[in-house]
């Protein structure tokens, strides 16, 4: 099982006076509305995340691999922490002593997704699942983005998607396991996600909340019929303060176990991020200096959770 992890009332969470329960304003963008980009850049303008529907993902792909990734989580623990080479982790999150009431698999979209020497451990059918889903996810990631830059109106439309699709492109997928829980938990604490943009999908349980501009703490109402979309550290400095990544957090308070699976589109280690020419109105300055992505990668992964990674490489005031 996974180990315990601290209490929210012993974590230093937000008091009651920053969280809203009543937000119902989650952004909602239909990819099939010919008007799709401008709610995609309003949305990630105003709150940094938004859920799109009619994204074309078939839900049975879904919800079978749903299905065999809580069948893995049902294991043994023994048997589990066989996975741990393979990606597998319970408790620890990243290499600074965070922690969470979480066990997750995490691994490399472009590498080691087909662990052939680890039969015992996977079935081969979870691996072709998993490259069907990616596949789709790709597909979905590369709309998302190509409609955003319509939205800016900047060129050419794939200046964004290329970033996510190309061969060495530095993405990963995540599928994270919540038990089941009679106390108030905190199950992954408050984060930016570095890459470009994520995509997440979870079952029909709460847990995920999201930080409005003004600090406060909203739910997420859950929808496994649909995706939810953050904007992540990298899309700011290339949007160069335009769209702010945003913060989330999942706390987990249900006697129901919750999954999610989460798509992080990154770009590939060499590749630089710097705010998009194009974007740039005349006299503009960047808010950034110029960094590759592995740059920062040994950034986010040598922090904590919580910290502001983007303050590493954001220009001083004149």
């Amino acid at each position: 099982m996974v180990v315990l992890s601290q209490s929210v009332a012993h974590i230093n969470l937000p008091t009651i006076n920053s969280f809203d329960s009543n937000f119902t304003q989650i952004p909602v963008v239909d990819l099939s509305n010919p008007d799709a980009q401008i709610h995609i850049v309003n949305a990630c303008r105003e709150v940094g995340f938004f859920k799109v529907v009619n994204h074309g993902v078939p839900m049975e792909m879904v919800t079978s691999l749903e299905t065999q990734a809580m069948s893995f989580f049902k294991l043994p623990q023994q048997h589990k922490d066989k996975a741990a080479p393979f990606g597998y982790g319970n408790k620890c999150i990243g290499q600074r002593g965070d922690t969470g009431w979480v066990e997750y698999l995490l691994l490399g979209t472009n590498t080691g997704l087909i662990a052939q020497d680890s039969p015992a451990i996977f079935p081969h059918d979870f691996w072709l699942m998993i490259r069907k889903y990616l596949a789709a996810l790709e597909k979905l990631t590369c709309e998302v983005l190509e409609k955003m830059a319509d939205g800016l109106n900047i060129e050419p439309r794939t200046v964004l998607s290329r970033l996510v699709s190309a061969e060495k492109s530095d993405s990963y997928f995540r599928i994270n396991h919540y038990p089941a829980s009679d106390q108030t938990k905190l199950g992954f604490g408050e984060h930016t996600d570095p890459q470009i943009i994520s995509v997440i999908r979870s079952n029909n349980v709460s847990g995920l909340e999201i930080a409005l501009k003004d600090g406060t703490w909203v739910q997420v109402p859950p929808d496994p019929t649909s995706f939810f979309i953050t904007v992540d550290d990298c899309l700011q400095v290339l949007t160069n303060g335009r769209f702010k990544s945003v913060k989330h957090r999942v706390i987990t308070e249900s006697l129901k176990e919750r999954i999610s699976m989460i798509h992080f589109g990154g770009p590939p280690p060499n590749e630089k991020i710097a705010p998009i020419a194009s974007l740039m109105e005349e006299g503009e300055e960047s808010l950034y200096r110029e960094f590759t992505w592995d740059d920062y990668k040994k950034a986010a992964f040598n922090t904590k959770l919580a910290c502001n990674r983007i303050s590493f490489f954001e220009k001083c005031p004149a």
